[in-house]
């Protein structure tokens, strides 16, 4: 649509406002923040259940902090009066939510002092905040020029051809600021918030449909067939959601089967280590550490047991003849010498515990040895003795 044909509708849409509603009183004078509270309630809802509900708020709360860490769902018994108390709730938790964490507090009146458009970048980033909040806190509050327009202004807008379904869809309508001067601005929203209320609550108001058909011819008929799409629209949406939840209960249905399958057991046992592995894993560690210190301990004793001890590999300085019956018998206690060194330098791997008892009972052995080999040469040399005889003389 052009823009002069747009501003034509416009003004007609003011003079027929302006001839079948008439001018509410002005709006007292409130804080910024209120001005943005009370945006929240009087969106798609009579000004006066807007009033009642901005009162209970401040008779039934200690103050605005109070009310933002409350629940939406108590907050929606509070405001049971307006039409839809659920989303009214949550516009204005999310509101004082979102201006809490933007200015870290609840006094916003120094806004007003700043350049307007410096303050409407802060508000504008604010999650959650409507087109319809925005425009009423720049309007009321800010002092600027921002026609607010809420879902049920937007029908009027749409049935009378001002706004197209793109740009009712995105809340504002092109070039009303420029064909409604910023004195008028107030007055006009006012006047269209009226019927606008009036025909979302009960679509057969004779007042609003006589204000559509004085705008545009026909509009009541385009309201109608609005209204037929828009219940075949919200069935189709409802369908498609019970579609979707099916096929969500039908993937959890087949995950719920498949889960046990996947989960249960295929009979097969763990492999079982082989003693022989077993016990060289366990025995090695054991072995290494605790033989050790007692080999350590072994190893000076079977030193002194070897020094004792009378060496093989010398001769001895008897006569061969006469010492046969005593070298016999000493030549096995030459051979137990000779284990008992050897059973010495081998007790550095013994076990555990018995280690050093084995070294002690080597050590008693070689001093045995040794005493049975020094009796055997008294005894050698007295056998001598007996058998030498006098020569004559």
């Amino acid at each position: 649509m052009s823009a002069t044909n747009r501003s034509k509708l416009i003004a007609k849409l003011q003079t027929a406002l302006k001839k079948n509603y008439d001018v509410p009183p002005a709006s007292p004078s409130r804080p910024l923040l209120e001005h943005a509270l009370y945006a929240c309630l009087l969106e798609d809802c009579t000004s006066e259940l807007a009033d009642e509900g901005l009162a209970k708020l401040e008779q039934d709360y200690f103050d605005w902090n109070e009310v933002r860490v409350t629940t939406v769902t108590e907050l929606g018994t509070v405001l049971s009066s307006l039409p839809d108390a659920a989303k009214a709730a949550a516009r204005l938790k999310g509101t004082l939510q979102g201006i809490f964490e933007e200015f870290y507090s609840f006094d916003l009146d120094h806004l007003k002092k700043e350049n307007l458009g410096k303050a409407v970048a802060r508000f504008e980033k604010i999650p959650g905040m409507t087109p319809f909040v925005l425009s009423y806190i720049i309007q009321h509050g800010l002092g600027g020029h921002s026609i607010p327009i809420d879902y049920s202004g937007m029908v009027i807008m749409l049935v009378t051809g001002i706004a197209t379904q793109a740009e009712a869809a995105d809340g504002r309508v092109p070039g009303l600021e420029r064909a409604i001067p910023k004195s008028k601005g107030i007055e006009f929203a006012t006047l269209l918030h009226q019927p606008a209320v009036a025909l979302l609550t009960d679509p057969k108001d004779k007042a609003g449909r006589a204000l559509l058909d004085s705008v545009v011819k026909g509009s009541s008929e385009g309201l109608d067939e609005w209204l037929v799409s828009k219940k075949a629209a919200k069935k189709r949406v409802a369908r498609r959601r019970a579609e979707e939840r099916e096929v969500a209960k039908l993937e959890a249905e087949a995950e719920a089967a498949a889960a046990p399958v996947a989960a249960a057991p295929t009979g097969k046992k763990k492999p079982i280590r082989s003693a022989a592995k077993a016990t060289s894993t366990t025995n090695k560690p054991r072995a290494s550490k605790k033989a050790a210190p007692a080999a350590k301990a072994a190893a000076p004793k079977a030193a002194e047991a070897k020094a004792s001890a009378p060496k093989a590999s010398e001769p001895t300085a008897e006569p061969e003849p006469a010492g046969k019956s005593a070298t016999k018998k000493a030549a096995p206690k030459k051979t137990t010498t000779k284990k008992a060194s050897k059973t010495d330098s081998d007790a550095k791997p013994e076990a555990k515990s018995g280690s050093k008892k084995t070294a002690k009972k080597t050590t008693e052995k070689d001093a045995d040895d040794s005493k049975t080999a020094s009796a055997s040469e008294g005894g050698k040399k007295a056998s001598n003795r007996k058998l030498t005889k006098r020569k004559p003389r």
